[in-house]
């Protein structure tokens, strides 16, 4: 009998070849963990949230109201002056992020002895944790043993101790003040970054013409760093709506209701009253909302950006 594999051209095959996934295959292998960890935190919570919007859900129970609680929202006074109090605190939070930001950031950027120290410097109200950095301005702002109140007492400002969380104005402006404090630094680093990443000779080039720094930063920083700027601010802007830990430390919403936003009023109906379906009602709506926001935010800095030249 003649062997097969000693015949001229005969060719060896093993009997069970591995089969090799393709490439489209493993891609779906590489990112099925990514979805499912979309899916189960962030796709059926807000299917959830959607679901129990319908119902007057509590702790005895659920049934299908269908747009009542947006209708109650709708009629609600209360929460139209909660909504207003949410933009504002969240324009004027923003603003004064991105102003001192660019400020800290440009100073920062200058060639001055001891720059490493200052850029540390910056660093800590964004390390510490909130609620330690809150404490501390509930401290800063009591009326009775407060700094703030002592030396404003000592010059003169004030006639007798000042409470500044007790009023409706003074609380609203220093919970403004901490979420400043405590976002300004990570402004700051950003748009440093991205300061250090324009080209020198635009500057040099620039300051041959005869350019100063004001037309300098005018003409050559903020088109260069515009989309940092946009981004962050957009960023800014999304976590200052979603703030709930510093209003919540300093004042819990108070005093009647100054600092109620949209995060402290759904916070309060959904987990302090048990009233889930009306709470979420309302988280549905911050949602909306703050995709509205965005859609016309972006918008609208892309005109900005094509009148910078920015693509």
């Amino acid at each position: 009998m003649t062997d097969v594999l000693s015949q001229p051209g005969a060719t060896v095959r093993p009997k069970s070849a591995p089969r090799r996934l393709s490439d489209r295959a493993f891609a779906v292998l590489l990112i099925l963990p990514a979805f499912a960890f979309i899916g189960v935190i962030i796709a059926w919570p807000l299917v959830e949230t959607i679901r129990l919007s319908f119902t007057d859900a509590r702790l005895g129970g659920e049934n299908y109201v269908g747009f009542e609680n947006y209708v109650d929202l709708w009629n609600s006074r209360r929460f139209h002056s909660y909504v207003w109090i949410t933009f504002y605190w969240m324009f004027i939070s923003v603003l004064a992020k991105m102003v001192l930001g660019l400020i800290g950031a440009s100073l920062l950027n200058a060639a001055v002895p001891g720059r490493a120290l200052f850029r540390m410097l910056v660093m800590p109200p964004w390390v510490i944790p909130i609620a330690i950095g809150c404490i501390g301005w509930l401290w800063l702002y009591n009326g009775t043993f407060g700094l703030l109140s002592g030396v404003g007492q000592r010059i003169g400002i004030f006639d007798g101790a000042f409470p500044f969380l007790a009023g409706k104005t003074s609380a609203f402006y220093s919970a403004v003040v901490t979420d400043v404090w405590i976002g300004t630094p990570m402004v700051t680093l950003f748009f440093l970054a991205a300061m250090q990443g324009v080209n020198r000779d635009l500057y040099e080039a620039a300051w041959v013409d005869g350019a100063g720094r004001w037309y300098r930063f005018r003409r050559i920083t903020i088109p260069q760093i515009m989309p940092v700027i946009v981004s962050m601010s957009l960023l800014s802007a999304i976590w200052t709506f979603n703030s709930f830990d510093i209003i919540f430390i300093l004042t819990q919403g108070g005093p009647r209701g100054a600092t109620t936003t949209l995060i402290i009023d759904t916070y309060k109906t959904a987990i302090g009253n048990f009233k889930f379906g009306e709470g979420a009602a309302r988280a549905v709506v911050i949602v909306v909302l703050l995709a509205i926001f965005s859609a016309i935010y972006m918008f609208l800095l892309g005109k900005i950006n094509k009148i910078y030249g920015v693509k």
